[in-house]
């Protein structure tokens, strides 16, 4: 059946004309689902029985069914395991910060690009979401804390770009101020850097937050933890940074995971700060967590102060992520590939 969360008011008026329904309708399925929050068509109750018969015979409004929530004892931090329609498991995370809540939601279940730290992708690519299970992660999450998100920041399993036209259309819904209306520059868009999507995205025209997943200050050391570094050079990833910067005037995020031994020296950190100098960004600085199939080891805490402590002296604006749920799965992929894994067995 079709999604029904994953289409725009425009969409749902010639869907609704096809079933010989006033337009005027979608507007109100509309704020049904993205503002009241709605899980199925007998909530509807300004709609008459027969057009909700109607709706229920060719659409789903169905929320993601709740697999496993891990909830950390240290922060507050919570981990969902969503079931997917055809089977399928996708992560997502809730955070509690000073400004609100923000939530971390899948784009892929699985994902293709194989970075070699990273759960997510050992399991390879199962498919795209839609953009209506992306909108489904944060309703459930409400629904199931109780609270209101205000951020979100799409690095849960899977490459957003990859999954473009989807993750374009979730953004236009979760942001359209008849819905839910979150913010644009409260969402966080993350890539491993596929370049041509990349200038794409930044003539679309949206206020998001991009941020790069880089690991490394060359390209040599890319190539050990992510294959995309086979396809694109850094250089041509900080060039699309640059469009992007000029296209939108949004200061670009760079993700760099600390790997003890790979890529957190001193020397590692000068080249990494001439290689972004000029650009108008903000390196965030991940202690990695350690992924059981993988053989690399988190950096000590002094390097990675020390790494910061060399960015910011070379001009460059350097944070240590705070560390939410490290007493839970906390890598992305974790949750899901532990009961992947369990399913087989």
């Amino acid at each position: 059946m079709k999604d029904i969360r994953s289409f725009t008011k425009d969409e749902l008026k010639a869907e609704l004309a096809a079933l010989d329904m006033k337009p005027f309708r979608a507007g109100q399925i509309f704020d049904w689902l993205h503002v009241k929050g709605a899980t199925g068509f007998d909530e509807m109750t300004n709609l008459s029985l027969v057009d909700r018969e109607k709706l229920a015979g060719e659409f789903d409004a169905s929320p993601l069914s709740i697999r496993d929530v891990q909830i950390s004892s240290i922060d507050g931090t919570r981990k969902y395991l969503f079931l997917l329609h055809d089977g399928n498991m996708i992560e997502s995370v809730l955070m509690s910060y000073k400004h609100g809540y923000s939530v971390c939601i899948s784009t892929q279940a699985g994902c293709r690009m194989g970075c070699r730290f990273c759960a997510s992708t050992l399991n390879g690519l199962a498919r795209n979401l839609t953009a209506g299970e992306m909108l489904s992660q944060i309703y459930g999450i409400e629904r199931h804390a109780g609270v209101k998100i205000s951020n979100i920041v799409t690095m849960g399993s899977g490459e957003p770009l990859d999954n473009y036209d989807e993750l374009v259309k979730f953004i236009r819904l979760v942001s359209d101020p008849d819905g839910r209306n979150i913010s644009q520059r409260n969402i966080t868009v993350s890539t491993c850097g596929l370049v041509e999507k990349m200038r794409r995205f930044a003539d679309e025209g949206f206020a998001v937050t991009l941020a790069v997943s880089l690991h490394a200050p060359n390209d040599d050391i890319r190539r050990q933890t992510m294959p995309i570094a086979n396809a694109y050079s850094i250089d041509s990833v900080i060039d699309a940074c640059r469009y992007f910067f000029e296209k939108t005037g949004r200061r670009v995020s760079f993700e760099y995971s600390l790997i003890k031994g790979v890529n957190d020296s001193r020397q590692n950190a000068l080249e990494l700060a001439g290689r972004l100098k000029g650009l108008n960004c903000h390196v965030n600085l991940i202690p990695i967590n350690p992924v059981k199939e993988r053989s690399y080891e988190r950096s000590v805490r002094s390097d990675i102060e020390s790494f910061a402590k060399m960015l910011e002296k070379n001009g460059i604006n350097a944070t240590i992520r705070r560390e939410m749920g490290r007493d839970i799965d906390g890598a992305c992929g974790q949750l899901r590939k532990r009961y992947l894994d369990s399913d087989t067995q």
